[in-house]
């Protein structure tokens, strides 16, 4: 899998991440675009220095961990915030 998929990958899940995880807070109104962008950058920043500080593992593995990243962060945010 090239580098280039892998992070076009890392961004959509960040963008799935963070509206799921505003879409579940009781909001009538419903989840902020900008505030579901933003903290789509911020899940996808620090699941790429996940991705790119792992060298133990190569390939799917090391895609999977960046993504996990992502879902434990949106988990723990919610909670955090919720």
């Amino acid at each position: 899998m090239s580098k280039r998929t892998s992070l076009i990958i890392l961004g959509i899940t960040s963008i799935v991440c963070s509206r799921t995880m505003f879409l579940l807070f009781n909001d009538p109104e419903g989840p902020n675009l900008l505030i579901v962008m933003v903290m789509a950058v911020i899940l996808y920043f620090l699941s790429l220095v996940v991705y790119l500080l792992n060298h133990l593992n190569t390939g799917p593995k090391r895609l999977l961990s960046a993504i996990l990243t992502q879902i434990v962060i949106a988990t723990a945010l919610y909670f955090f915030l919720n």
